[in-house]
């Protein structure tokens, strides 16, 4: 696949890449060239699974987890520790503790989102599933145990809400976000139930939600009614995080506690509902967001047919709508919560992928757009990594 008239295409990454793409039949692998010309499709792998998410580890740049779900099998993660080329499944998936006699116990329904854990403890992994809970492997995906307080509190029990409540596919634990100065301080978005941190290793979380807005009518002190769709920690500035709201887009700067809804400098016409954000890995006032229509339905699809991705300079203070290259009309897809990610190249990278199955990509930070792959299965999540030599 070849594409070399991309605009920008050939100043970018000093070494190749792979674009990780996760659907609802099975996942691909995209390899790029260092100058992000030329992709090689690898795949399908899992096919006819529903594979929720897609990582790489960047602490080896060869091993790869999978968040699964089949018919036969259930909820499960895959390893592979060859990019690909041979998978495992985890001898010990994510599970509940059982529960004690005359309770309720839960049982994971799928494991959603993957977190590789801080760049000084090799083999650690953390994930998100749903219903909410947190889990940690520390053999680099084979075994998972429960992690923390959050599964069994019954604050937090009561947050989550019940298996019926949520999103439509479930509620959800995500945004698993790990401090790059201390593996001791997280930050994890419950779908429903809040933003919340850690600063001792998971042992306790308080919730972080001042600020932000929920739907009218609801009691916006009860965490229950809050749903970040996706919560953002900014590599470059770990002091700053970005959110995509149900209620709208927010940035929080720490030591701060109060959120501050920077979507309301969005194109009203537009609005700042949606579920993807990304955040520059070298620039914390840099970010972008996939909008949809918001409207009173939710429909769920691009406003008025015209997808658009929108970036900030200036930490959302303006936003500019970056659609070069994508349909002027008649496109109704949108963008999921995992399906938005950047690259590390130098101009930045850009990638979404759709729930009609596209795979879209920028070599210029959003200047201009190219699909650079279509008739996939719809698209839940897009990761990037950089393979080991």
């Amino acid at each position: 696949m070849d594409t070399s008239d991309h605009p920008g295409a050939g100043e970018a990454s000093a070494r190749p890449i792979v674009v990780l793409v996760a659907t609802r039949k099975g996942a691909w692998l995209f390899h790029g060239d260092a100058g992000r010309r030329h992709w090689r499709i690898d795949g399908p792998h899992m096919l006819g699974h529903i594979v929720n998410h897609l990582v790489l580890d960047p602490r080896d740049g060869r091993t790869l987890l999978a968040a699964a779900k089949t018919g036969h099998l259930g909820p499960t993660l895959f390893r592979s520790t060859d990019l690909g080329a041979t998978w495992s499944e985890a001898l010990q998936p994510p599970a509940f503790a059982p529960a004690a006699d005359g309770e309720a116990g839960r049982a994971v329904d799928h494991s959603f989102w993957l977190a590789p854990g801080h760049a000084g403890e090799p083999g650690c992994w953390l994930a998100g599933t749903s219903p909410q809970g947190l889990f940690r492997s520390a053999d680099g995906g084979v075994h998972w145990t429960p992690f923390s307080c959050l599964n069994d509190d019954p604050d937090y029990r009561r947050w989550m809400g019940s298996v019926q409540d949520g999103t439509p596919d479930g509620p959800k634990l995500h945004s698993i976000n790990i401090d790059p100065r201390d593996p001791q301080h997280l930050y994890i978005g419950m779908s429903g139930g809040g933003v919340h941190e850690s600063r001792d290793g998971g042992r306790s979380f308080a919730p972080l939600l001042h600020g932000l807005e929920v739907v009218e009518g609801f009691d916006v002190a009860d965490p229950t009614f809050h749903d970040p769709h996706c919560v953002r920690l900014c590599p470059s500035a770990p002091d700053r995080l970005y959110q995509q709201n149900h209620c709208g887009v927010y940035r929080l700067d720490r030591p701060g506690e109060t959120w501050v809804r920077i979507g309301r400098n969005m194109p009203e016409a537009v609005g700042d509902i949606g579920f993807p954000l990304v955040v520059h890995p070298r620039d914390a006032d840099r970010a972008w967001i996939f909008p949809m229509d918001g409207s009173d339905v939710w429909p769920r699809t691009s406003p008025g047919g015209r997808p658009a991705v929108y970036g900030t300079r200036d930490a959302g203070a303006s936003w500019e709508r970056l659609d070069h290259g994508l349909p002027a009309a008649q496109a109704w897809w949108t963008v999921k919560r995992q399906a938005m990610t950047a690259d590390a190249g130098d101009p930045l990278g850009l990638y979404f992928g759709t729930t009609s199955g596209e795979l879209w990509m920028s070599a210029d930070e959003g200047g201009s757009w190219r699909c650079i792959a279509r008739h996939l299965p719809e698209i839940f999540a897009v990761e990037t990594g950089v393979p080991a030599a």
